[in-house]
């Protein structure tokens, strides 16, 4: 062998033998962790559900790190499809079923639900209180911005709240869009709640964030003005990206089970004594009508 040649393979083994410590180092720094990353709607990270699950499933599992990327759920889930979560929270059945169509999603559960609602200012210059639906209430908020009364701030992110305000609009044949009172702040729930209290406007909104900002004095301007159990009901999935393999996926699958099974009962009381009523309700006992009504939904 040439003297190149073995200076060549030299080379190649401090190479391959430089990896091999790098990762071993990482791994003995970790202690062996498994990081799982996970896409989700900002509703569930920001009323700090996710955590409190993680937190319980972790309490056995002391090598296992959940890293949650809050963001809508369309972002959420198209970046599950491309690889770069191993799971994914959704409230946006229309979203949903046409990745798991794809392929791009393979396997999921319903776990839990609750409601959106409308909220704005006490004066309530729309008369949203008198609404007998939610496209009435839309209606009213249209006229009201229209005539220089009203405001409106949406998500404006492709967010499982943002389809389902715009599946609303639609309904009323109307698009606001465009007019100076409708506001697209292109955040998540959060800043859209602090945006529209400071506006003193109306806003589309999941009632656990809601809740979670009001107790904290976060949006003292803002007040819950219209919701019902039929039209506004919000459905939370978590899905196993087709991407997850090895150890990431046995573990992503067991959270799965757990959120839908024995950790029912910290989603039905999480919040009762902080918030004075639960955030959400569990989907047990509920899954097959639950999941008709996600069929609904997925349809529009």
């Amino acid at each position: 062998m040439g003297e190149y040649m073995k200076r060549k393979l030299l080379i190649i083994v401090m190479t391959v033998a430089l990896a091999i410590l790098i990762v071993l180092s990482l791994y003995l720094v970790q202690g062996g962790t498994i990081r799982i990353r996970v896409t989700t709607t900002t509703s569930l990270y920001a009323t700090g559900l996710l955590e409190h699950l993680a937190y319980e499933f972790t309490r056995e599992r002391d090598k296992v790190v959940f890293d949650f990327i809050p963001v809508g759920s369309g972002e959420a889930l198209k970046r599950a499809a491309r690889g770069d979560a191993c799971m994914v929270f959704a409230h946006a059945p229309s979203l949903e079923a046409k990745y798991l169509a794809s392929g791009d999603l393979v396997y999921g559960r319903i776990f839990a639900y609750n409601y959106f609602v409308i909220a704005g200012p006490e004066n309530d210059p729309a008369e949203v209180r008198k609404a007998v639906s939610a496209v009435e209430a839309f209606k009213n908020i249209y006229i009201a911005g229209e005539e220089g009364k009203a405001k409106f701030v949406s998500r404006g992110d492709n967010s499982g709240t943002h389809v389902k305000e715009l599946s609303i609009w639609s309904r009323t044949g109307l698009d606001p869009r465009g007019k100076p009172w409708y506001l697209e702040v292109g955040s998540g729930m959060a800043q859209t709640l602090i945006v529209a209290n400071e506006e003193e406007a109306y806003v589309f909104s999941d009632i656990g964030t809601f809740l979670k900002f009001k107790k904290e004095g976060k949006i003292p301007r803002l007040v819950v003005l219209y919701t019902n159990d039929t039209e506004l009901i919000n459905i939370y999935s978590v899905y196993l990206s087709k991407h997850c393999r090895g150890n990431e996926r046995e573990i992503a699958l067991a959270f799965i089970e757990f959120i839908a099974g024995e950790a029912q009962n910290l989603v039905e009381y999480y919040g009762v004594n902080e918030y004075g009523e639960n955030l959400f309700s569990p989907a047990r006992n509920k899954y097959d009508w639950l999941e008709e009504v996600w069929r609904e939904l997925a349809e529009r």
